[in-house]
């Protein structure tokens, strides 16, 4: 099992490296602005009614659609981590340097305020919407509900794409952690709002402010 390295200052800086960042911030900026782009949507054409099941799937492909073009377009260069969690799961398996892991969140979490300042922007002002426990769901089960729909990703990402014995299912990996993301929102969205991304929640939740 690779053993967790903290990494050089000089190789975070290096142009591999903020090429890597670069490939991140775009990555998270185009999912965050096609999901939550779709939920904005979905509000507009409804008048703000609440998600109904149409909705709801709906959102969970757009979702699963633009994380799948979101990884496969980076990772060639970065990864195509495009999630916090992610990152820090492959840094704890010491599949890249904690450092390396902190500049990607840096990335990524400007990648989705950014996201989410051009919705603002190009919608008009209309509200960015946030992730929320469902009325009837308490703190606790939402956190439990998040934590096994993001183990569910992690491993996912490990499995397909960072495993070195995955042989050819790296090639299919992009499918496979969007279908995964697009399947937990439909099991979880109704009740503790399906993020599996702090990224994701985290751009919205500046955008309210």
């Amino acid at each position: 099992m690779p053993a967790i390295a903290f990494g050089r200052l000089d190789d975070s800086f290096s142009i591999g490296s903020l090429k890597a960042y670069l490939a991140e911030f775009i990555s998270t900026l185009l999912f965050v602005f096609a999901g939550v782009g779709s939920a904005i949507a979905y509000n507009k054409l409804t008048s703000d009614a609440s998600l109904d099941p149409a909705g709801l799937v709906a959102v969970a492909v757009c979702h699963g659609f633009a994380l799948f073009v979101a990884v496969a377009v980076g990772a060639n260069i970065s990864g195509g981590h495009v999630n916090p969690a992610v990152t820090f799961g492959l840094a704890v398996g010491g599949q890249i340097t904690l450092l390396t892991g902190l500049f990607y969140w840096i990335a990524q979490l400007l990648g989705s305020i950014v996201a989410c300042f051009l919705l603002k922007v190009v919608t008009g002002g209309l509200a960015i919407p946030t992730h929320g426990v469902a009325a009837g769901v308490g703190a606790i089960e939402g956190v439990v509900m998040e934590i096994v729909i993001t183990f569910a990703l992690v491993y996912t990402v490990y499995a397909t794409a960072a495993d070195p014995k995955k042989g050819a299912l790296g090639t299919i990996a992009p499918i496979a952690i969007g279908f995964i993301v697009g399947a937990n929102i439909l099991a979880a969205g109704p009740f503790s709002g399906g993020s599996m991304n702090p990224a994701r929640s985290f751009g919205p939740a500046c955008g309210q402010r």
